[in-house]
């Protein structure tokens, strides 16, 4: 029985599985959106945004985790290098999975899985959201009335 079994094996002995995931990582760093199937891109979604997450921040420790985990020293210069200042503003959700349909061949269900912020189609009309809270507009606002409130009160006196 398998509960509370959360990682999918995929058909493959561990050995097997970690090195698959490593190759499709290191695949998708560098081409920024690979096809596989949907099963797969799942586990890799759950295998490369922790990685992600590492490179936000640059350190020689963070290097070497994500060293140990995708194998390949170039993937890992270009996700230190590239996609971590592309991504360094988002909390999280770096990929995205569209599902394409059936393989011919086996009728697998298939996915495209890419890094959300390399798809210049998906965001061409969207603007960033800023980033504000509620009480710090009150009081910006409060700052703002006050003195157009004064400069009429003086004009009046003059």
């Amino acid at each position: 029985m398998r509960h509370g079994k959360k990682n999918n094996h995929l058909g493959r002995q561990t050995a097997h599985r970690k090195s698959m995931l490593a190759n499709m990582a290191c695949s998708l760093i560098e081409h920024k959106r690979i096809n596989t199937t949907v099963a797969k891109a799942k586990a890799l979604k759950q295998f490369v945004e922790p990685l992600v997450t590492k490179s936000k921040e640059d350190t020689t420790h963070n290097r070497r985790i994500v060293m140990s985990k995708l194998r390949q020293k170039d993937a890992v210069a270009e996700l230190f290098r590239d996609v971590a200042v592309k991504v360094g503003d988002r909390p999280g959700g770096y990929t995205r999975i569209i599902k394409l349909g059936n393989r011919l061949g086996d009728n697998a269900d298939m996915a495209m899985i890419e890094l959300v912020d390399y798809n210049e189609l998906y965001n061409l009309g969207k603007t960033k959201k800023k980033s504000t809270r509620r009480a710090g507009k009150k009081a910006s606002t409060a700052k703002t009335e006050a003195p157009v409130k004064e400069t009429k009160a003086n004009d009046e006196e003059e």
